[in-house]
């Protein structure tokens, strides 16, 4: 045994003693210190914000404040505690007995209020100036535990003065937030978090980069408890000298250069480049969540940029870094940003469920850089355009209503014409190609049934119901039909199922109004059909005999040997040469 006192963490060495030292918090100790001066203090204050801003520790500051006597012995409530009277002291160790700190997430009931505060609250301070009850967590409080403190809360006795914390202040019933002085402690600015560490740094005789201070301030996320624990270690890894390359992998993290490399790979739709840096990242010990974090951060950081370009002055961001996030906000659009923003959400949440973080981040990876390379709808419009002439309007005259008359002889309802001569005139090499490839396409299309069953395949209901319904087949040979439309057919019919062919199949479709009387339309035909077989089952003996049992008996469907035939077909599990065994050794 040695007499050597225990090693105190950075994060408990550091901590503020008073208003001065708390940092980034310049609201609320302008306020308190305000309160002080005009003897406005409240009887409740509750703290709230993220971990690690300083919620307790500015609980105790306000506890010393309230019971500081001075170093003569006869000072009263202040902003600035001398640190060195008995309260002051024996507050800083926590061992005040005027001053209990009770923690709510492991006394939660009522039963744990009333011992601890209901109990106690009427007698005076032991030897201080006030009684204070600090909690801590208090939203762990249970419902019955909040009803029993109300009161108490409300309107407790001059000598007693209660300070709660909590991260999670929308848990806290509103009748107990009416009752307090509410203070919200903010994240630590990047700039004050790496003054602070670097402070530190100096004190405990330790040299460390300022990149590897960017590096722990961006990982504490605002929380100045989480930075000095990082420092803590960091300067324990680094023996002497720390790095940020020593903080990276301390952090598991990869180089952030290099993942800016790997984004600009992977919108590059580099898939074998960016498959090759991702593994070579996890290699040298950077874990798949980690880069996808930072590839969704990175994305997040240069859609902001391209918004608001003076975010790229970010004092955790080094000017390298700056540069390239400034040229890719200025190249990139904001459309293929926050795509790679919702499917990189989306990974994040496979590479935590996956039993292989990797492989789900190396399917992520493979997704992104497969997408990344897409068209845009106006460059696939203007490919489209390039591609094809502009369609010609459909010949006729005036646009008369779906009520009018049908024209006398055929009136093409095309939507295109046949395309103009290219260039190279008609004994080029493409003007024979391109009318064999389009009879090829078309020879899919054989019949009109054909063409019902490619606008079935699409899902067009409506369209499927007015041309089943409102559709004379006049004539019909692929790439041409011609139709005669009933009276309730819609008139821009014809026009819409040539368009729609046309975008389907790749080729002009010409849909011919005509005048001849065509046959009887799909709809007709099938309750044609019906009507038949209804008058066929009904004259059978039979039927004849059950609708004598049940008089008011109706036919609700037919069924065929057929329709069994083939649904039973449709409904069968596809035969296998070999059923495989799993107890044969072969």
């Amino acid at each position: 045994m040695t007499d050597q006192p225990a090693y105190q963490v950075l994060a408990r060495k550091y901590r503020p003693e008073t208003f001065a030292d708390l940092v980034g918090q310049d609201a609320m100790v302008r306020t308190l210190k305000n309160a002080f001066e005009a003897d406005r203090i409240a009887q409740a204050f509750i703290m709230t914000g993220i971990r690690g801003t300083g919620k307790t520790t500015t609980a105790r500051i306000i506890a010393k404040g309230m019971n500081c006597i001075g170093p003569d012995g006869n000072g009263g409530p202040t902003t600035e505690p001398c640190g060195v009277c008995e309260h002051c002291v024996a507050i800083m160790e926590g061992r005040h007995v005027d001053v209990i700190e009770m923690d709510a997430a492991s006394n939660t009931g009522v039963q744990n209020i009333r011992d601890a505060i209901i109990e106690t609250v009427s007698y005076r301070a032991v030897s201080a100036r006030y009684k204070i009850f600090i909690i801590d967590e208090v939203h762990m409080l249970s419902k019955s535990a909040f009803n029993a403190l109300l009161k108490t809360l409300e309107e407790p006795p001059a000598h007693v003065k209660f300070i709660f914390a909590t991260t999670e202040i929308r848990q806290v019933p509103v009748t107990v937030l009416s009752r307090c002085q509410r203070f919200d402690l903010r994240r630590i600015e990047p700039e004050v978090m790496i003054g602070l560490l670097r402070r530190i740094a100096g004190a405990e005789g330790a040299e460390i980069s300022d990149d590897a201070l960017a590096l722990i301030t961006r990982a504490a996320e605002g929380s100045a408890r989480d930075a000095t624990s990082l420092l803590d270690q960091a300067i324990s890894h680094g023996a002497g000298e720390t790095t940020a390359d020593q903080v990276r992998a301390m952090l598991g993290l990869a180089d952030r250069g290099r993942v800016l490399d790997l984004f600009d790979m992977i919108l590059r739709g580099q898939a074998a480049e960016a498959m090759t840096e991702l593994s070579a990242q996890y290699a040298e010990g950077a874990d798949p969540m980690a880069i996808l974090r930072d590839l969704a951060e990175v994305t997040h950081w240069v859609s902001v940029i391209k918004i608001t370009p003076d975010a790229a002055e970010d004092p955790t961001v080094g000017p390298d870094e700056r540069t390239r996030g400034l040229s890719m906000a200025h190249d990139l659009p904001m459309r293929v940003l926050s795509r790679m923003w919702q499917m990189l959400l989306k990974a994040l949440e496979e590479v935590a469920q996956s039993p292989n973080a990797m492989m789900a981040a190396e399917m992520a990876v493979i997704r992104l850089t497969h997408v990344a390379d897409l068209p845009t709808p106006e460059e696939l419009v203007k490919k489209l355009k390039d591609a094809t002439p502009p369609p010609a309007g459909p010949g006729g005259g005036g646009g008369g209503g779906g009520g009018g008359a049908r024209p006398a002889g055929p009136v093409s309802a095309s939507v295109s014409q046949p395309p103009a001569p290219t260039h190279g005139g008609p004994s080029g090499p493409s003007a024979s190609a391109a009318p064999q490839l389009a009879t090829e396409a078309l020879a899919h299309y054989a019949r009109f049934e054909d063409v019902v069953e490619l606008i079935r395949y699409h899902r067009d209901v409506k369209l499927l119901v007015e041309v089943e319904t409102g559709l004379r087949l006049v004539s019909y040979q692929p790439g041409r039909i011609e139709v005669n439309p009933t009276d309730d057919a819609a008139a821009d019919l014809t026009q819409r199922l040539g368009a729609r062919l046309q975008a389907w199949t790749g080729n002009r479709w010409a849909v011919i109004v005509s005048a001849a009387e065509g046959r009887p339309t799909i709809a007709e035909v099938r309750d044609t059909a019906r009507r038949e077989a209804e008058a066929s089952v009904l004259a059978h003996p039979l039927m004849q005999q059950v609708l004598a049992a049940f008089p008011k008996a109706r036919i609700k469907s037919i069924e065929t040997e057929a329709d069994r035939a083939r649904e039973a077909a449709e409904d069968a599990l596809p035969e296998v040469d070999e059923e495989w065994d799993p107890f044969d050794d072969d």
